[in-house]
């Protein structure tokens, strides 16, 4: 008896497997962007702006008969361009924000008993890779002390690459 019959089942399953995969590779390339920051929501609402902006003036263009709405079209457009430049400015700064600054503790066992040292820790993104970097003690610097050391060694591991 021959078996024609596994021929659909065989198809259903490559789509199946199709689809896990297409999936697999979305999620992998949405997860680039995990943290909200307050230059990334400006960048953003920015060039939402200027996307309107630019809407607005091409119609306006497209139904201009009159100079004065010629004018009017040109000025959106120059506001969109300014709109789009500035987000473009933003791109920098909330990257270098978008990091993570947190206390680490180790605890020893000595002599004396366990002691308990804490110290500042910092993480973000270098492509597909997360980098921890080990900022100092606590006893020395404060959060923000801290947060600004981080800034400052992602600004420079940033401009190295």
């Amino acid at each position: 008896m021959p078996r024609h019959d596994c021929a659909p089942v065989f198809a259903a399953v490559l789509i199946l497997f199709y689809g896990i995969f297409i999936s697999f590779k979305y999620n992998a390339i949405e997860l680039d962007f995990v943290h909200k920051t307050n230059s990334g929501e400006k960048r953003k609402a920015l060039k939402s702006e200027a996307r309107e902006l630019a809407r607005d003036a091409r119609a306006l263009q497209k139904a201009a008969r009159v100079p004065a709405v010629l004018q009017e079209a040109q000025r959106l457009q120059e506001e969109a361009n300014s709109a789009l430049a500035e987000a473009e400015n933003l791109k920098l700064q909330a990257r270098l924000e978008d990091l993570n600054v947190w206390q680490m503790k180790k605890a020893k066992a000595g002599k004396k008993g366990t002691q308990i040292y804490t110290y500042w820790m910092a993480s973000w993104r270098e492509g597909r890779r997360t980098r921890n970097v080990h900022l100092g003690s606590c006893k020395k610097m404060d959060a923000a002390e801290a947060r600004q050391k981080a800034k400052k060694m992602k600004a420079e591991a940033i401009h190295a690459n």
